[in-house]
This record gives structure tokens, C-alpha cells and sequence, in this order.
């Protein structure tokens, strides 16, 4: 199985960026799908990028798109999330989790397979 540790959070002033890094060992990356999830406190952890094994195909929340982008490294077993022009809502817990590559990626959380520790994002406004 595949484990993952996610890298990147901190502080940062609305308007501003953020890159975070999901660091995939154990078993190569390329075979899963890679989903970012947040979870903001009282709120469901929700989905809010996604891309499959190849990177070939994305998918984006609503509330994110635009802003924010999901890219894979397979040769590197890393997954990104590039975060810009930050928003106090986006403050939460930010999460990378993986799912077999031949399984749908654009799942609620409950159907992903594998997840990291999470990273606090915190924007201030």
C-alpha cells in the first residue's frame, strides 16, 4: 500500500499563494488517482481537486476553480496542489488521499483508499 505525507501549509495573506506537496511512498504513484480534500472546522471534508494516474484528466470544485491547480510528478511520486489568489474561506485542513487507478477519482471521501496527516492552510484576510 501507499503511504503519503503532505507538505506546504502555513500562513498567508488573502490574495496571496500557496504550493502544497503530497509525498507518495511505498508503491509507485502512478498507480492511483490522486484527490486533494479540505475540511474546514463543523464542515465535511469535501473534495476540492482531483486527477488520474496519468495527470491526463482533472477535475475541480466549483469553489476553486480557476484559482487553484492539481499536477503530479510520477517520476518524483509527488502530487501538487498550487493554491493562489487565497481567500479566508479557503482556510482548512488540507488533505492528499489515493485510490486505485482503475477506480472512479471524482468520489466523495469516504471512497478513497488511502490519506495523509493533513496540513493546516490559514488565510488571513
Amino acid at each position: 500500500q501507499v503511504q503519503l505525507v503532505e507538505s506546504g501549509g502555513g500562513v498567508v495573506q488573502a490574495g496571496g499563494s500557496l504550493r502544497l506537496s503530497c509525498a507518495a511512498s511505498g508503491r509507485a504513484l502512478i498507480n492511483y488517482n490522486m484527490g486533494w480534500f479540505r475540511q474546514a472546522p463543523g464542515t465535511e471534508r469535501e473534495l476540492i481537486a482531483a486527477n488520474n494516474w496519468s495527470g491526463g484528466s482533472t477535475y475541480y470544485a466549483d469553489s476553486v476553480k480557476g484559482r487553484f491547480t492539481i499536477s503530479r510528478d510520477n517520476a518524483k511520486n509527488t502530487v501538487y496542489l498550487q493554491m493562489n489568489s487565497l481567500k479566508p474561506e479557503d482556510t482548512a485542513v488540507y488533505y492528499c488521499a489515493a485510490r486505485p487507478y482503475y477506480k472512479a477519482y471524482v468520489v466523495e471521501s469516504g471512497s478513497y483508499d488511502y490519506w495523509g496527516q493533513g496540513t493546516q492552510v490559514t488565510v488571513s484576510s
